[in-house]
């Protein structure tokens, strides 16, 4: 199996409640990311040439690699509403899950959480969505990648600093 998986379309997906909860305290969140696996939205954003944005990680995991943008759904938080989050945070635009491509079901399985703690694996079930934007138009922020980068699908196949779960998202061309 390679890791990808079929993702319902909009009109199977139940909602709850369309209020995102507050953020846990550390010592719980780490007990949770022990216990269970994250749900993720990782963003692949295409500019009008083609090239793909790359972030280079401050945080763990993945920290001190390059990864595509993206960000973790909250409890009790829609997919619509937590598209439009990450977006803001990470692309510093909201931007509508409308407007996005789905390009599939991803698992990451990191041997730290994000206190970088060995040992204490984090799993992650990550949904991809591609996006065509115009690269003048991001206001890229550096809370969770120091710097960032546009680059082609032939370059990422060469560079050993491309985090490999970033290469799976491009191992079959668009």
């Amino acid at each position: 199996m390679d890791g990808k998986m079929t993702m319902p379309i909009n009109s199977q997906l139940k909602t709850s409640s369309e209020h995102a909860s507050h953020f846990l305290p550390a010592t719980d969140f780490a007990a949770m990311v022990k216990n269970m696996p994250l749900i993720a939205i990782d963003l692949l954003i295409e500019n009008e040439k083609g090239d793909y944005l790359l972030g280079w990680r401050s945080n763990p995991p993945a920290q001190s690699s390059w990864f595509v943008p993206g960000g973790r759904i909250r409890k009790n938080e829609s997919l619509a509403n937590a598209f439009m989050r990450i977006t803001q945070t990470e692309l510093g635009s909201a931007l509508k899950l409308e407007q996005a491509a789905f390009k599939g079901v991803y698992q990451h399985f990191y041997a730290e959480n994000f206190l970088g703690e060995q040992g204490q694996s984090t799993h992650y079930i990550t949904l991809a969505y591609q996006l065509k934007v115009h690269k003048n138009a991001l206001s890229l922020p550096t809370d969770q990648h120091a710097h960032y980068r546009w680059t082609n699908y032939e370059s990422m196949q060469l560079d050993p600093q491309i985090h490999t779960y970033t290469l799976d998202y491009f191992a079959t061309p668009s």
